[in-house]
């Protein structure tokens, strides 16, 4: 599929990056008081929920192309935000989907990526729990390096690749501040969106990720 996906698909990557300082704050924070319940907020759980602004916002990137028995192409625009997350286990890379993201909190979304996880590990996930995404991460953080070009999971058009955040000084009021930048990759399918449109998407997403009050918007 993989394969499939790079030949077939005319990818771009836009690179961006967003400032998650207070982000990483409140992730800390709320982990404090979510404890008692056994869920961990990841930087993941809330980068899902961030990703619905910029997705209603510009809805051409929640979309996929369909192509009908008399060999037309279409693009269907979904109204639903289901997000699928790349997992890479024993037996390869498989991608479970949390559906009716912009409906759940952070929380309820933490939860069921570390159910999925742990099922896609012990390979017990079920054909409808990898399908129907609008829009898939891909998240290296928790390993390393700066940036990368993800693979689009056709017959999505888009897909955010996320790298490892590291502290750099960034100048403010007239001095430098270490601030934690996080680096975002964004791959997209030239045949539906556009350079311009890949631009504004990532810095819209890395204003939400700088403010997550932008979220509730």
């Amino acid at each position: 599929n993989l394969h499939r996906n790079w030949v077939m698909i005319p990818h771009v990557t836009q690179f961006d990056e967003a400032d998650i300082t207070d982000l990483e704050t409140l992730r800390k924070e709320s982990n404090a008081v979510e404890k008692q319940n056994a869920v961990k907020l990841t930087l993941l759980s809330f980068l899902m929920k961030a990703l619905i602004a910029p997705l209603k916002k510009f809805p051409e990137f929640n979309a996929s192309l369909d192509k009908n028995a008399n060999g037309e192409t279409n693009l269907i625009i979904k109204r639903y935000y289901h997000i699928g997350f790349a997992v890479d286990t024993a037996n390869g890379l498989v991608v479970p989907v949390i559906r009716d993201v912009d409906q759940k909190g952070v929380v309820a979304i933490a939860r069921e990526l570390s159910e999925l996880s742990a099922l896609a590990r012990d390979s017990k996930l079920k054909p409808e729990q990898m399908q129907g995404a609008g829009f898939t991460i891909s998240s290296l953080g928790g390993i390393g390096g700066t940036a990368f070009t993800p693979i689009i999971n056709a017959p999505e058009v888009a897909i955010l690749g996320v790298s490892k955040a590291d502290y750099k000084p960034v100048y403010r009021d007239g001095q430098f501040v270490p601030r934690l930048i996080l680096p975002l990759s964004l791959s997209y399918d030239h045949r539906v969106i556009d350079g311009a449109a890949a631009a504004r998407f990532t810095s819209h997403l890395a204003e939400v990720l700088t403010d997550m009050r932008l979220a509730l918007l």
